[in-house]
């Protein structure tokens, strides 16, 4: 195991899709998998039997996570000769949304917890799984891939985007540091997302928003996302020690609030954060835009260049036009931007969600979407879509040629 990779979190997997015999409880009922060499390597040959954490995991708030049993056991382990190892699982509704052809991750952690993972066939979430374990073809029986031995990626801003999506917190090695800068806020509240995305930047050395503006997005993006989440946990820790007591009783409804809230605020920091960081770069590159100005129907695209005033002019060449989206994460939220800025017909859209499926990437180019993102992700996609993607520094040159 190595403190900053991705076998800190995992020790090794078994990968399959379902079949029909394994999903459809009208040919089946059996909740158990036959437990072939790869299993045998993930679990060995002595009888497991305990709690898992089975994770669903499809669209924009269409996961869920449920703990399951399971058990690990030799079916024939009375017979010396022969052996017909399986694993068992009870019913749960994470595995009772499972259709045929969906990819099933049987995980283990280094603290031997076993994570069983279901993710839609075709879907952005399943691109996204491959790329993190490093898997390249899933069949219907189950493949074993280690990974300190074999694929064992740094935990950066993808991987550590995805280990997130399951629920896992990544550990952050220099909270020292980062509560020097924060101690000013400790008692305070949480600044406004300009002034904390500027405290990102100010703090972070090293960078150049001209010369490489790709780096440089990603680079502040990371610092901002650690200095929140330091500051989150300080005052997280805070009211849980106050508790949740009122009237002599426990305050459920005031505990589920502080929840909301603090889950709200991540969602809506990421997205502002990344506009104002973007917006930084292209005043570096002295170029002219609008923020979040009216077009058509009360849309405001988040970036129009080189101005809403040459968008209202109809006599200015609607060619020299750039319209660009921003969402950190695309899930399906994509289409919301085809209705933005009806003068462009050809729109761009900058994200940081990596490994995109090639159905949503088709339809994007099937509608005249253009996705934008540093290159440091560009990896995570397929090489089949690496040619059409468009990063930062493209997008840049691309608006300076028009304006």
């Amino acid at each position: 195991m190595q403190r900053g990779f991705l076998s800190q979190y995992f020790e090794g997997i078994a990968i399959k899709r379902l079949s029909s015999v394994e999903v459809n409880t009208e040919v089946s009922n059996q909740h158990e998998f036959n437990g072939s060499k790869p299993l045998r390597t993930l679990f060995g040959d002595s009888r497991i039997s305990h709690e898992a954490r089975f994770l669903w995991l499809a669209g924009e708030n269409e996961g869920f996570s449920c703990e399951g049993h399971i058990t690990w056991y030799d079916a024939r382990e009375a017979n010396p000769k022969r052996s017909e190892y399986r694993l068992y699982f009870k019913s749960n509704d994470v595995m009772d949304q499972a259709k045929i052809a969906d990819m099933l991750i049987v995980a283990k952690r280094p603290n031997g917890e076993i994570f069983m993972v279901l993710v839609p066939s075709g879907s952005t979430l399943e691109s996204q799984m491959l790329w993190l374990f490093g898997v390249e073809q899933v069949d219907f029986d189950f493949n074993f891939q280690a990974i300190e031995d074999g694929h064992d990626p740094e935990v950066d801003f993808a991987v550590r985007y995805i280990l997130e999506e399951m629920g896992i917190e990544v550990a952050d090695p220099d909270g020292g540091y980062l509560d020097s800068i924060l101690e000013p806020y400790f008692n305070g509240g949480f600044p406004r997302t300009s002034v904390f995305s500027e405290l990102a930047r100010r703090t972070l050395k090293d960078v150049s928003p001209y010369e490489e503006p790709d780096q440089t997005l990603m680079k502040w993006i990371e610092q901002e996302e650690k200095l929140f989440k330091r500051l989150e946990r300080h005052f997280v820790s805070q009211r849980l020690e106050e508790g949740f007591r009122g009237d002599g009783s426990t305050d459920v409804e005031g505990f589920i609030q502080f929840s909301l809230s603090v889950h709200n605020r991540r969602k809506s920091r990421v997205g502002y954060a990344l506009e104002n960081h973007l917006e930084e770069i292209f005043k570096a590159h002295n170029l002219t835009y609008s923020r979040t100005q009216m077009t058509e129907n009360k849309s405001k695209p988040d970036f129009l260049f080189p101005h809403i005033d040459n968008y209202r002019d109809l006599n200015f060449p609607e060619s020299r036009l750039t319209m660009l989206g921003v969402k950190s994460t695309c899930k399906d939220r994509w289409r919301q931007v085809l209705a933005e800025a009806n003068r462009i017909d050809n729109k761009h859209l900058f994200t940081l969600e990596p490994g995109i499926s090639e159905n949503q990437t088709d339809e994007m180019q099937a509608n005249k979407l253009q996705l934008v993102l540093p290159k440091l992700l560009h990896d995570t996609y397929k090489p089949s879509q690496q040619n059409w993607l468009m990063d930062l520094g493209a997008f840049i040159q691309m608006a300076k040629a028009r304006q």
